[in-house]
């Protein structure tokens, strides 16, 4: 019974680091994401650049996958190659690595200081930025808390009988501990949690420095896998960069273990005590990646465009709602509660094709690849089948016999799914006839101009976010600060407006021949958001929240 707590609580710290890990990456990405994805954008010249880009943006992740995936999404849309976007992954492991340093000293004296902060900002703010700083904030306090939790769930494991034995198998099998660690890792989707696992664990005096190493090894093989599984159903560009990723650990993580059965490496070298040594062995792994791997970004693109070919023209589809059966259930028509849950997840599932086509616009406004505005065209498609199929859908199930409230449901799903319509057609005919013009003309925004427009789509995928949890929770907070998103989207617009009046006034080049193309753009963005903010009205007005299009005033 001892023995089944001590698990529990070591399991319930496993957790909770992970929750911990995931949220300071939630509020970082909700603060400074634009901030995040312009200064990727701006690492495209140079592997040194593009790798330093990658330690920093890892560092205020915390996690190297959140960056492949960013770096994916680049390379998919032709903003970044695949070398630049290796070098920014090479860089990346590095950051994450300085991130589980950090995090190793002892902190605890923080966590009070943390909790209080994070909790004041969070609860109290509502500024966005400032809110998820909060958010950010509790997070590494949870990570110092859920470590605090793994050392005592471990400390009695000292004393175990079993340990011993354990710690013997692994010392003469490190094969066994090197793939355990890689599975535990892929399992977690977090290095950064693994290493500071198994530092805490190492700290107890649970596991000596000589079997972590093959561990660490693991570790570093698992994190590459986490990055290839979560880009597998992307465009082939997008999982050229972690495959030459997982290569590259693979082949160093491989090398490095056969070499340990050859020579005994002198673990003195990364410090006195076994915790250091997990978390030195793991930034000097990472280290000697970058320095060996980085003049080799070329030669790997290379051997990764064999590996994953160019799909024939025309053969590599975004048509994922085609992939899928329809929720639109014929057999519940009788059933109007069940037939409006039915259609309640086909408008979602419409959102997120919707969502798709919006997430590449600034990079192809960037681009012009003119293949790829083809292929999120398609998906304009896509979406008004959908907007036909639940209109049809729903007028047959009110044929039926409904409640007043299944009724006004009906109606407002209708209405969602005509909004949704009227998005996708915002992008397929407005932005990305935009980006095509401006490719075709070969015309390049201001720095000031282009930094708005990208911060203004940004706003707008972050409003995507909170309106399709609007729509699968019915959220009242959520709903409300949807509606107040369109009032500081109608202020950014305006003051876009007119600082790029002003730029013109001064008689910038790049903003006179833009202008046009500037305007249209933002004016799409707007009127897109303005969509999004429809999911809130119907619980707005059913609360008493909104009179008259208005928010209430709260007590």
């Amino acid at each position: 019974m001892h023995f089944m707590f001590i698990l529990l609580q070591l399991a319930g710290a496993i957790m909770l680091l992970l929750w911990a890990v995931r949220m300071v990456r939630t509020g970082v990405e909700r603060a400074h994401g634009a901030l995040l994805r312009e200064a990727l954008r701006g690492a495209t010249r140079g592997r040194v650049r593009a790798a330093t880009a990658g330690t920093v943006l890892a560092v205020m992740l915390q996690s190297a996958t959140a960056v492949a995936v960013l770096a994916s999404g680049f390379a998919a849309t032709g903003v970044m190659t695949v070398s630049g976007g290796l070098a920014v992954m090479l860089g990346a492991d590095v950051g994450s690595a300085l991130v589980v340093q950090a995090l190793s000293f002892d902190l605890s004296w923080l966590v009070p200081l943390l909790l209080f902060a994070g909790a004041t900002l969070f609860l109290k703010v509502e500024a966005r930025i400032v809110k998820q700083t909060g958010r950010t904030l509790l997070g590494i306090a949870f990570i110092l808390i859920s470590l605090r939790m793994v050392g005592e769930a471990t400390a009695p494991m000292r004393h175990s009988a079993l340990l011993p034995m354990a710690v013997d198998y692994l010392r003469s099998d490190p094969v066994t501990a090197f793939a355990a660690a890689a599975l535990f890792t892929w399992l977690v989707h977090s290095s950064v949690a693994s290493v500071l696992l198994f530092m805490s664990m190492a700290a107890q005096g649970v596991l000596p420095a000589e079997v972590a190493l093959p561990m660490i090894l693991g570790v570093n093989l698992g994190a590459g896998l986490v990055a290839v599984g979560l880009t597998r159903g992307q465009a082939i560009d997008a999982r050229r960069i972690p495959v030459g990723n997982l290569i590259f650990r693979a082949a160093a993580a491989v090398s490095i273990l056969v070499a340990l059965q050859l020579v005994e490496l002198p673990m003195a070298w990364f410090g006195e005590s076994a915790a250091r040594q997990v978390v030195n062995m793991h930034l000097a792994f990472n280290l000697a990646l970058l320095v060996l791997c980085l003049p080799f970004t070329g030669p790997m693109e290379r051997l990764v465009r064999l590996i994953l070919p160019d799909a024939p023209a025309g053969q590599e589809s975004f048509d994922l709602m085609s992939r899928r059966t329809s929720a639109l259930d014929r057999t519940v028509i009788k059933m109007p509660s069940v037939a409006l849950a039915c259609a309640t997840r086909e408008v979602l599932r419409m959102a997120e094709v919707v969502e798709i086509m919006l997430r590449p616009v600034m990079d192809l406004f960037e681009s012009g690849d003119r293949a790829r505005v083809d292929q999120v065209r398609k998906l304009d498609d896509e979406v008004n089948r959908a907007h036909t199929d639940i209109k049809l859908y729903i007028a047959e199930v009110n044929r039926g016999t409904m409640t007043q409230d299944e009724a006004r449901r009906g109606i407002e799903l209708t209405d969602l799914a005509i909004n949704l319509e009227h998005a996708g057609d915002i992008i397929a005919k407005s932005l990305l006839v935009l980006a095509e013009e401006k490719s075709d003309k070969r015309l390049s925004f201001s720095r000031e101009g282009w930094s708005e427009l990208t911060a203004l789509h940004d706003r707008v995928l972050a409003n995507m976010q909170i309106a399709m949890n609007v729509l699968v929770s019915g959220d009242l907070e959520a709903a409300r600060q949807l509606v107040v998103e369109k009032e500081r989207m109608r202020r950014l617009e305006r003051d876009s407006h007119e600082r790029h009046l002003k730029r013109l006034q001064s008689g910038t080049p790049q903003s006179i021949e833009t202008s046009d193309i500037h305007l249209e753009a933002v004016r799409a963005l707007k009127e897109f958001n303005s969509l999004l903010v429809s999911v809130a009205y119907p619980i707005l007005t059913q609360s008493g929240d909104l009179l008259e299009s208005r928010l209430a005033r709260t007590a």
